[in-house]
């Protein structure tokens, strides 16, 4: 477990759990029914496939665990659903935002401030973890991987999503850290690692994901583009733009 790094990401995300700055919320009051109206409207206006992903409303009484909850946006689809709700995250902040959200709505969840590299659950809990944009910032994501498969049921399904390294996004940080600062030999990785949201961000490729999903019985990995990619990009030439060139990597595994 890389406690250092780890604490890093914490100190990051407990200033501000993701999706929550100020030029998406404004001067709305924080955890208000307006705020997160705010956080909620934004989150699927421009990641609007996660409801694709996720199917919500298929899991209807299952157990569900969310690796991650953030501003707690999903964590409430999964309520409003009828799931049986549980959710982690590695700071306060989450933690707090989450269970605000819940209890506008009347809804409730196990939710607990803990590092998802060691889950304090059952073999074989649930029957499906969820995870969108939360893996790929941890001091070591293949032990949450780890984690994640031996809490799911025989049977059970993983769906999240992970950035993409071969990615627009990516591209276009490399450029400004990198070439435009005359260091062109630095890797897309480091310069997402070092410029990208909270220290240590990784960004993978389709087959590195592959490989670390590999002790599932099946593994689906496929890109999908983003306005994050395309945004000052002429909307004529941002049609023609592969999906292969997205920042999101979306994981369907199945144990």
């Amino acid at each position: 477990m890389d406690v250092a790094l780890n604490e890093q990401v914490r100190s990051y995300w407990e200033l501000e759990p993701c999706g929550t700055s100020p030029d998406i919320v404004g001067g709305r009051a924080p955890l208000t029914r307006e705020w997160f109206k705010q956080v909620e409207e934004h989150r699927y206006r421009v990641e609007p496939y996660i409801h694709a992903v996720a199917q919500f409303t298929r899991h209807h009484g299952q157990a569900i665990l969310e690796v991650g909850v953030g501003a707690g946006t999903d964590h409430l689809q999964w309520a409003r659903a009828g799931a049986v709700c549980h959710g982690v995250d590695l700071t306060e902040a989450a933690i707090r935002a989450t269970r605000a959200r819940l209890a506008l709505y009347g809804f409730t969840s196990e939710l607990q401030r803990v590092d998802a590299e060691r889950l304090p659950f059952g073999d074989g809990r649930f029957d499906l973890v969820y995870s969108w944009g939360v893996i790929h910032h941890a001091g070591r994501p293949g032990d949450i991987i780890r984690e994640i498969h031996r809490v799911l049921k025989p049977g059970g399904r993983f769906v999240g999503m992970l950035y993409g390294r071969h990615s627009l996004v990516a591209l276009r940080v490399w450029m400004r850290h990198a070439l435009l600062r005359g260091r062109p030999w630095r890797s897309l990785a480091r310069v997402v690692g070092e410029h990208v949201e909270s220290p240590g961000t990784r960004a993978y490729t389709v087959r590195e994901l592959r490989a670390l999903f590999d002790a599932f019985a099946e593994a689906r990995v496929w890109p999908v583009l983003t306005e994050y990619d395309v945004r000052r990009v002429p909307r004529f030439v941002a049609r023609w733009i592969p999906q292969e060139l997205g920042w999101f990597l979306v994981v369907d595994a199945r144990k």
